[in-house]
């Protein structure tokens, strides 16, 4: 991680203290930048490569206005083969960067019967269902507590933010439980009956263990999930990447709408 951070620092000079971490087609965002330093994940030394489609796999540094922002445009995920130290590396590395709030965003599976594909929902905590954790292993308390609180994960001020800046640009945004899996199996019926019956609202094999580490480095935390399908069983018909894809592109300008109005504002 240090040569990761001090490889980039030679590249750039900017310490911005918002990023934004971008999932399956959701990297449009990154585009949005102006004067941006795209740094492709294999230049970086260390850096996990982003397999899955629709993850770019590029760091980008630029501006909105005048806020200087941090794009991870795509992410490593477990089902990668990647350990938890490697799928949260570009945590660690943002932080020692400067950066000191984040916003996720994913591609998540809808559990909750009363979202809609292609909605926007905030993520308000969720269900570790990874049997994993990026924590696990020697501490160092110069980075954080060995038993960080995991009471308010997700940042109650931001969500309140964002219902606000929603509001102004007449988007709906929802909220809920987000439970994660490893993957790269879909869930089935059965499993997704019972993430229901424990509380979840969405699935998806990420963020996690990203909100975990980050919350470690006392970072501020937003997540952002696109429901790009529902989930196993609730729609007559088998679940398909590609569908993931298209929902995730008919959603971009309203992402992109939506970030550009809350991240000055974090």
């Amino acid at each position: 991680m240090q040569e990761a951070v001090a490889y980039i620092r030679s590249v750039t000079e900017r310490e911005p203290r918002v990023a934004v971490v971008l999932g399956s087609g959701l990297g449009a965002f990154a585009d949005e930048l102006a004067d941006p330093i795209a740094i492709p994940y294999a230049q970086i030394p260390g850096w996990p490569s982003s397999t899955a489609a629709g993850h770019s796999g590029k760091l980008v540094f630029g501006k909105l206005e005048k806020l200087d922002v941090a794009v991870m445009a795509g992410r490593a995920h477990l089902y990668e083969g990647y350990t938890p130290a490697q799928v949260t590396m570009g945590v660690r590395a943002l932080r020692h960067l400067g950066v000191r709030s984040v916003v996720f965003t994913n591609a998540a599976g809808g559990i909750n019967l009363s979202y809609r594909q292609g909605a926007l929902v905030l993520i308000s905590d969720h269900i570790n269902l990874q049997a994993s954790n990026p924590l696990i292993g020697g501490n160092d308390d110069s980075e954080g507590p060995r038993f960080p609180d995991m009471t308010e994960a997700y940042s109650a001020a931001y969500r309140r933010t964002a219902h606000q800046v929603a509001e102004q640009l007449n988007i709906q945004l929802d909220e809920g439980v987000y439970a994660a899996l490893t993957g790269p199996s879909y869930e089935t019926p059965a499993e997704i009956r019972y993430l229901r019956t424990i509380g979840a609202d969405l699935v998806g094999m990420s963020t996690v263990p990203e909100v975990i580490v980050a919350n470690h480095l006392g970072l501020q935390v937003l997540a952002i999930s696109c429901v790009t399908n529902m989930a196993a069983g609730i729609l007559p018909q088998k679940l398909d990447h590609k569908e993931v894809m298209e929902t995730g592109n008919r959603v971009r300008d309203t992402l992109i709408r939506f970030l550009k109005a809350l991240l000055p504002k974090l």
